[in-house]
């Protein structure tokens, strides 16, 4: 009952996700709590609209895009995809050097994103969906259950913890710091690979609808757990001792080791590692269903039509895992050109308030997703994630100009 769900949880949580609540919480401490929760919430809703309409029409929602909103609206994705997947290969690769270099400094940063990055492939060559669960739901077991003891671990007031997970608190000068703690809890794109995944696992038909919301209702739960327990961890940090990914690592690691001992700080770098391996892989073995799936739309088949890993097995979906593993590499001997950082932060910026405008419009129409339409409440909840990251894209875009 609980499996792609594990794997968005673990693939959604992230060494970005992880920064925007650590420096949030060294900034304004566990008064900000709710906004891990709160966000876990949001993108609950827009997974399971993702989900539900899988479950009413048969089709990903890349193909509902290009079945019921034109080819443009898929092929534009796609050029985003592309872009998107390049940056974001690049940073995880480096985040993961980054934790293995923190617990294990032999060898040098981009020696140890490489490894990750080629280990990744491996598995997922060798293993397809199977071992890929199996996988994620072990690290998920192994990042959590360390991130949350560290955070029971320095034992804090638990009287003033509670009332902070359940009332929004907004202290003076840190709306900007919540809004970044609640966009980023969860992931971004990756949360179109529950599509495929519950694919793989044959979850297909309106009568599949309740153990969906039960697989993501238990990740949500840990994601916005894991969320707050960053929070908790670096409360009473100082803030610019975490604003760079290692600085963070070594800054909450070092805490640790000052509170509990040796053992506190080897719990926390291998939750981080934990963390940020498992982001890869989700992004490895996810993401290039998107361009498989597009690929065979292109070519007029339809992804239902074929069997559960017929997908993984194609050459599109290896070439784009390549894509993924070794290309973004370079980015770590050189600076990010400046023009695909701008063009980057600028199509990131729009997915999420299309997302959720999407999931608005298509599964209101009774005519194709029928009994599984948005209910008035989720439609409230979709309408609460357009506002938030409609605010969050034209916030990003006014920074860049």
């Amino acid at each position: 009952m609980i499996g792609p769900g594990a794997a968005v949880a673990a693939t959604g949580v992230g060494a970005g996700d992880m920064i925007a609540a650590a420096v949030a919480g060294a900034k304004y401490g566990e008064a900000i709590l709710w906004a891990a929760i709160f966000g876990a919430v949001i993108k609950f809703v827009l997974n399971e609209g993702i989900a539900r309409w899988q479950l009413a029409t048969g089709e990903t929602l890349l193909e509902g895009w290009a079945d019921k909103l034109g080819a443009g609206v898929s092929s534009g994705f796609i050029i985003y995809l592309v872009l998107w997947s390049f940056i974001v290969a690049a940073a995880l690769i480096a985040a993961c050097g980054l934790a293995a270099h923190a617990m294990f400094p032999q060898l040098p940063l981009i020696a140890w994103g490489a490894i990750h990055s080629l280990a990744a492939v491996v598995l997922i060559f060798l293993g397809r969906y199977r071992l890929f669960e199996a996988l994620m739901k072990g690290f998920i077991a192994l990042m959590f259950v360390t991130i949350l003891a560290c955070a029971a671990w320095i034992k804090p007031d638990w009287a003033a913890l509670l009332p902070a997970l359940a009332t929004p608190n907004i202290p003076k000068g840190s709306g900007k710091f919540i809004l970044g703690v609640i966009g980023g809890v969860g992931g971004s794109v990756t949360l179109l690979n529950y599509s495929y995944w519950i694919r793989e696992k044959k979850w297909e038909g309106r009568s599949f609808h309740r153990p969906v919301i039960f697989d993501l209702g238990t990740a949500y739960l840990l994601t916005g757990l894991f969320g707050a327990a960053m929070i908790i961890v670096s409360a009473g940090l100082h803030p610019d001792m975490i604003t760079e990914q290692n600085q963070m690592a070594l800054a909450l690691a070092n805490r640790m080791e000052t509170v509990l001992g040796a053992p506190g700080k080897w719990a926390f770098l291998i939750g981080f590692w934990g963390a940020v391996f498992t982001s890869l892989l989700g992004v490895w073995q996810g993401i290039p269903y998107l361009f498989a799936d597009f690929m065979q739309l292109r070519r007029g088949k339809k992804t239902s039509s074929r069997p559960a890993e017929a997908g993984s097995g194609s050459w599109y979906y290896k070439g784009y895992l390549l894509y993924l593993a070794f290309p973004p590499v370079l980015l770590l001997l050189f600076k990010k050109p400046v023009w695909l950082v701008v063009i980057y932060s600028i199509t990131s910026a729009f997915f999420m308030p299309f997302l959720a405008l999407a999931l608005l419009y298509m599964n209101n129409r009774r005519d194709w997703v029928g009994e599984l339409r948005n209910r008035w409440y989720i439609n409230l909840l979709l309408t609460v994630s357009l506002l938030l990251f409609g605010y969050l894209c034209a916030v990003e875009i006014a920074e860049l100009f």
